[in-house]
């Protein structure tokens, strides 16, 4: 990997608020971005907990990936944060402090349009330590249950993911596709919005699990046999849109900008965290390589 260029680094320009139902717990949950000093990253705070629990937003805290990414050991940990920290990505928003009063942040509606909404609100704030860009410079390929995941160089100085969703033939849910740059302005007006979403099946598997007893087909995207229950879609393709917004949340674990092509297919939580355990290890090798040539 190389550093393709710089930028400065951003945070807050002051605090925000977004509370709401946890989509798991069924808990009340109060939620407050605060803003940070440059380097500091993104990190949550379980204010619930006493002493506080501070648990930094960086792939070496991923300790679950099943439909969700989890931070941190418990009792300290906090779930879904996919979402949330798509919203930050998504505005290059890089310092935060992030406090909470339970193991997960507000569902909302199941997107990131709350979070980015509050978060716009704050305003924003240019930093004076600046951010690296990375490029790869040849595809790094991750492959798993017959899910694929590649991070492509590009020539075009941008970021873009591609998303190819395919749960079988006879699944309710219909092959789709979803190309989209990220940028702030792209990522607000094309997947913020967009929402969480599951099989009929899958929802009463969570239920029998004690999980999600409180949300209901309105909340979120339940599909069943004829299509979303209780609900409809915002765009023909939400789903595969919903699926890049979490690449955009599972890939801000890396805690450094990327430039390239990320293409996906049928790739979840799993193997989007193998690829920024991968990126990880090349840039602390490449980091590692400057530090002794300087």
């Amino acid at each position: 990997m190389r550093i393709h260029s710089h930028r400065p680094q951003r945070t807050l320009a002051r605090a925000a608020e977004v509370s709401g139902v946890g989509f798991l717990t069924g808990a009340h949950v109060q939620l407050r971005f605060l803003p940070a000093p440059p380097s500091s990253g993104v990190v949550f705070v379980r204010t619930d907990l006493q002493p506080a629990v501070s648990i930094p937003a960086h792939v070496d805290q991923v300790t679950g990936t099943a439909r969700r990414t989890t931070l941190g050991h418990l009792p300290g940990q906090v779930g879904l944060v996919e979402h949330v920290l798509a919203a930050l990505a998504g505005l290059r928003i890089d310092n935060c402090r992030i406090e909470l009063d339970a193991p997960e942040p507000p569902g909302l509606d199941g997107s990131a349009l709350g979070f980015v909404d509050a978060l716009g609100r704050a305003g924003l704030q240019l930093q004076s330590a600046s951010r690296p860009v990375w490029a790869v410079n040849a595809p790094i390929v991750l492959e798993r249950s017959g899910a694929t995941l590649t991070l492509h160089p590009l020539a075009e100085d941008e970021f873009r993911i591609s998303y190819f969703l395919d749960y079988g033939a006879f699944s309710p849910l219909g092959r789709q596709t979803h190309t989209q740059e990220i940028t702030p302005g792209e990522f607000v007006r094309g997947v913020a919005d967009c929402r969480t979403f599951l099989l009929e099946s899958e929802a009463e598997e969570l239920r029998r699990q004690g999980l999600g007893k409180s949300t209901t087909t309105a909340d979120l995207l339940v599909f069943g046999p004829h299509g979303p229950i209780d609900n409809s879609l915002r765009y023909a393709n939400e789903p595969a849109r919903h699926k890049v917004l979490d690449l955009v949340g599972d890939l801000a674990l890396l805690g450094a900008d990327l430039r390239g092509h990320v293409v996906a297919y049928r790739s979840g939580h799993p193997l989007n965290v193998e690829l920024v355990r991968a990126l990880h290890r090349r840039l602390s090798r490449t980091e590692t390589v400057t530090r002794q040539v300087a």
